[in-house]
């Protein structure tokens, strides 16, 4: 499984017209340039746009689940990396997706395709910690905008943002792993949790529970900013945030300094080879 990547020159008359690009204000799209694009299946794409409000909008194209297997995980890690590598003053991030699914969580399929599954999900483990380290010392304020249905790490990937808002139409946070039998040590996304969800109550109904949330019960307990009644409500209100966040001119190298402080205890832990736990696969949705 590989992606097909390349570094785009910026140049905004060819943008493709895909989604959260095309719901950007006219003052936003004009001057836009598209920065990076990987391919990660038929149909699928990430990509992401610099505004001419100095926004960047990374969007996971296409209808699908948005899996995160070795190649979404890596595309979207080396998305971060252009991001990093293009803020030169104050910025914002904005991550949202196309289609029903913001993401569906990890690919149990690739994971199980080979029989080696703890092996693989090990593998995507240690993917996913190197991203939410990536979003946790990035040099801007990070905004995830849920399109849809966020499930498992997909959820712990929100939850690495700053601010995450969600549609309210369609979709709900889901936190499965009681439902498909995958036991969780100690491991550094509790940490998250903890330091994302500060209610006691909020963390039970989300992982003990096993609770589908929509964005109205999310909002309710804490868990997200704001709820919208759209995908296009969802992503304008992001920018208008962005565009909030950009105009305070802050030094993006010390805000993240910052964020790394107040998230030392989950910092310190996605730097670590811990266990993935035991799965059990009696069932392998999500």
């Amino acid at each position: 499984m590989r992606a097909t990547s390349k570094m785009l020159k910026p140049k905004s008359s060819h943008c493709p017209q895909l989604g959260p690009f095309q719901l950007m204000s006219s003052p936003l799209r004009r001057g836009s340039l598209w920065l990076y694009s990987s391919s990660i299946s038929e149909g699928e794409r990430c990509a992401v746009w610099r505004s001419a409000g100095n926004i960047f909008i990374l969007t996971l194209t296409g209808p699908g689940e948005h899996r995160l297997n070795p190649t979404l995980l890596d595309a979207i890690s080396a998305a971060l990396s252009r991001v990093r590598a293009e803020s030169s003053m104050s910025f914002a991030l904005i991550t949202t997706a196309e289609g029903k699914f913001f993401s569906n969580g990890y690919d149990l399929a690739w994971a199980s395709a080979s029989g080696v599954f703890l092996d693989r999900s090990k593998l995507m483990s240690s993917k996913l910690r190197s991203l939410v380290a990536d979003l946790i010392s990035l040099p801007m304020p990070t905004i995830a905008a849920i399109s849809g249905h966020c499930s498992a790490a997909a959820a712990i990937i929100a939850l690495s943002h700053d601010y995450v808002l969600m549609r309210n139409d369609r979709g709900f946070i889901y936190m499965p792993e009681l439902d498909i039998g995958i036991k969780i040590p100690d491991w550094w996304f509790v940490a998250l949790i903890r330091s994302k969800i500060g209610a006691p109550r909020s963390q039970r109904e989300l992982m003990l529970r096993a609770a589908k949330l929509t964005a109205h019960d999310a909002l309710n307990w804490g868990i997200i900013d704001s709820a919208h009644n759209s995908t296009e409500e969802t992503v304008r209100a992001a920018i208008r945030l962005g565009e909030e966040l950009v105009g305070r001119k802050w030094d993006g190298h010390v805000y993240a300094q910052i964020r790394m402080r107040m998230l030392a205890d989950v910092f310190d832990k996605v730097g670590c080879d811990e266990s993935v736990g035991e799965v059990s696969h009696t069932r392998t949705r999500l």
